[in-house]
C-alpha cells in the first residue's frame, strides 16, 4: 500500500542545542516517515542506530544502503565528504551507500528537493582529494574528500523531489534499474563506462554519430593517461551501452540515445 506523502518536517524532532543536530534529526525522520526505496517495491526506508559511520537508511527487503546529506541551500558542484581514504575504499564495497541529498527550507521547515545518486555511478573521477588540515588543527594532517557532480552522469542523478513535488515512484524506479548492471562491473570498468555515457548525453539530439563521441578523446586520454587506445575503448563501450538497451544503433556508426526520461 502506498503511504500518503508530503514535504512538511516535524519541529518537534528540534530537541537539540545545535541548529545543525536540530536540521538533522528533522530530515532523517521526514527521510524515514516518507522516503520510498527505488530498488524494489518497499514503500519506506529505516534509520540505523546513530552514529553509524556511513550509511544513515536501508531497505528492509533489499537491503540496500543509504547516506543522507541535506543542507538549507541548493547543492552546487561540490559536496563536502568524510575522510578521501575511507571513500576511495568503500567504492568497491558491495554495501557502498548511494546518496541522497536533500535540500529544505528554513521559513516553513519543508524539504524542496530531493536527489538520488545511485551507488554504482560513483567512480575515482567523481572524488576530489582535499588539501590535509594543517598541522594547528585538531586533526591536522586529516585528509577529506568532495563528490563532484559535474563528474556523475544526468542518468545517476535521480530526482525524488522538484520543488516540492514527489516525483513518481515508477519513473524513479525505472530510472535506478536502467543502469543497475553497473553494480556487476569492476570500478576501472565502471568508470569508462560512465565517462562515456557522460559523452553520450553531452551530444544534442535524440541521434548522434560516432565522431561526436569521438570529440571527446583528448580530454579522456587525459583523464586515462595510462591507455592509448581511446577510441577502441570507447567504441567498446557504446556497445556495452547498445547491449543493455541505452542506446540503439542505426548503422554507419549513427546511433539513437534510448534514455529513460
Amino acid at each position: 500500500m502506498k503511504r500518503d506523502r508530503n514535504t512538511g518536517m516535524r519541529e518537534d524532532r528540534a530537541i537539540f542545542v545545535s541548529s545543525s543536530q536540530n536540521a538533522r534529526a528533522m530530515t532523517e525522520d521526514w527521510a524515514r516517515r516518507y522516503l520510498f526505496c527505488p530498488s524494489c517495491s518497499s514503500e519506506s526506508l529505516s534509520a540505523f542506530p546513530a552514529n553509524r559511520p556511513v550509511a544513515d537508511l536501508f531497505c528492509q527487503h533489499c537491503d540496500e544502503e543509504f547516506e543522507l546529506k541535506s543542507q538549507a541551500r541548493p547543492f552546487g558542484r561540490k559536496v563536502v565528504d568524510g575522510a578521501h581514504k575511507t571513500m576511495i575504499k568503500r567504492l568497491s564495497a558491495a554495501n557502498n551507500p548511494s546518496l541522497i541529498l536533500l535540500h529544505y527550507r528554513r521559513q516553513d521547515v519543508s524539504v524542496c528537493d530531493v536527489l538520488l545518486i545511485p551507488k554504482f555511478h560513483f567512480s575515482l573521477s567523481a572524488i576530489e582529494k582535499r588539501k590535509p588540515l594543517a598541522p594547528t588543527a585538531k586533526r591536522a594532517g586529516w585528509v577529506g574528500c568532495n563528490i563532484l557532480l559535474d563528474k556523475i552522469p544526468a542518468a545517476g542523478k535521480i530526482p525524488i523531489v522538484v520543488g516540492g513535488r514527489f516525483a513518481s515512484q515508477d519513473a524513479v524506479r525505472e530510472k535506478w534499474q536502467s543502469t543497475a548492471f553497473l553494480k556487476n562491473t569492476d570500478l576501472d570498468a565502471r568508470g569508462w563506462l560512465l565517462a562515456t555515457i557522460q559523452c553520450v548525453e553531452q551530444t544534442m539530439g535524440e541521434e548522434f554519430q560516432l565522431s561526436d563521441i569521438y570529440g571527446h578523446e583528448a580530454r579522456l586520454a587525459a583523464e586515462y593517461p595510462n591507455n592509448k587506445n581511446i577510441r577502441p575503448k570507447l567504441r567498446q563501450q557504446l556497445q556495452v551501452m547498445r547491449d543493455r538497451g541505452l542506446l540503439e544503433f542505426l548503422g554507419n556508426g549513427r546511433y539513437r540515445k534510448r534514455f529513460p526520461s
